[in-house]
């Protein structure tokens, strides 16, 4: 590492104000602070110095995110193989490298769109390139279905990035979560490349690994079959493991929590976010269980679908929900609440997660106002201030 960074403070001087690659400085400085933590410190006013930078923590949530992402893979492979009828003869690592494949350009379209307009905005602004897409460009890929055709994600990316963030001022400036406004920009544009039963498996083979479906195949996710009055098929047991149909990386219980561990551990994730999350879905569920109204039990509703996808990664953006502590229990709580209740009261929408997430960012800021003025109210009276 020493001679990279004697090689980059080498070449620094040409991408400096008067270097004759003075254009592409915002590039440098993107490429050089992600590898090195900068030597730059401020000079005056109040700040708060640690030892972690955003992109130490965005690289931290990536590393998070590769549970969900390998096993993501695998069962890619893995319901294709099942789909196929092929289980029995198809190895694992046939199985996993199959599912990279049919990933992999995914993850790259996504990146490529994304990073290429954060660059070109920063050309243009003048200003350093931002890191907010280092996490968004890998949670894209793994909220959608594996059958996505990539010049519809390249689109709903470039309107997640455009839309949805750069015109809000960029990284921290954004009211929406990014990669949920890209997945409800391809929800509602293009909604049967989002749902039905034809999206959920690979149904070609690449490369020659994998076997090709027959023409119209079709495999329902467990909470379409619950919207449909249709039996669940799939066990409690294959729900928390994740091999199932679904979103290449919401479906494995066991590989989410190893994340939240990870960013519980780290700080970087609030644990009341993610507690309430859980204890708000669980209550309604239990209701609607009671009521007789939904015929899963309370608890495959917290394990089904992206439920503890957007509750681990999706609810805890530190951006985009709340950041008084009072108001974390609250937003956390109407998120779970929302989620179960969209589910369960509109059949034709058996997800509902990324609509509850999206309301209340659009509500945190209020939260979290009326959160501080009942904090400067109570200091107020124990002062004797009116």
């Amino acid at each position: 590492m020493k001679a990279l960074r004697n090689y980059l403070n080498k070449i620094k001087p040409n991408f400096e104000e008067g270097g004759k690659l003075h254009a592409f400085r915002s590039l440098f400085d993107g490429f050089e602070t992600f590898l090195f933590v900068p030597n730059d410190t401020a000079k005056s006013g109040v700040h708060i110095h640690d030892a972690i930078d955003s992109k130490r923590i965005m690289s931290l949530v990536v590393i998070a995110l590769m549970p969900a992402m390998l096993f993501g893979m695998y069962n890619v492979g893995y319901q294709n193989a099942l789909a196929a009828g092929a289980l029995a003869t198809t190895g694992f690592w046939e199985m996993f490298f199959f599912g990279f494949l049919a990933v992999l350009p995914k993850i790259l379209v996504s990146y490529i769109v994304g990073l290429g307009i954060e660059f070109a905005w920063a050309q243009w602004k003048g200003e350093e390139i931002q890191e907010g897409f280092l996490v968004s460009g890998i949670l894209i890929p793994l909220i959608i279905p594996v059958e996505c055709p990539l010049w519809i994600l390249a689109i709903a990316v470039a309107f997640a990035v455009i839309i949805g963030k750069e015109i809000f001022g960029g990284t921290g400036m954004n009211i929406f979560n990014p990669a949920l406004l890209c997945r409800a920009f391809l929800f509602f544009a293009y909604p049967s490349k989002m749902s039905g039963d034809q999206v959920w498996v690979a149904q070609d083979s690449i490369f020659g690994l994998g076997n090709t479906l027959p023409d119209g195949f079709t495999m329902a996710t467990p909470l379409a079959q619950v919207g449909q009055g249709a039996e669940v098929t799939a066990s409690l047991n294959d729900m928390i493991i994740g091999l199932i149909p679904g979103s290449i990386g919401e479906t494995s219980v066991i590989a989410i929590a190893l994340g939240a561990i990870l960013l519980l551990w780290t700080g970087i994730a609030s644990w009341k976010t993610m507690l309430s999350v859980f204890v708000g879905g669980g209550l309604m569920a239990c209701l609607f269980e009671s009521l007789g109204m939904t015929p899963i039990a309370w608890y495959e509703h917290l394990v089904l679908g992206g439920f503890c996808f957007g509750a681990v990664f999706m609810a805890t953006d530190p951006v985009t929900s709340c950041r008084t502590e009072s108001g974390k229990w609250v937003y956390g709580f109407i998120i779970g609440a929302m989620a179960v209740i969209i589910r369960v009261m509109n059949p034709g929408y058996p997800e509902g997660m990324m609509l509850a997430i999206l309301l209340m960012n659009m509500f945190a800021p209020t939260i979290d106002h009326f959160v501080v003025e009942r904090n400067i109210s109570k200091r107020m009276k124990r002062g004797g201030t009116k």
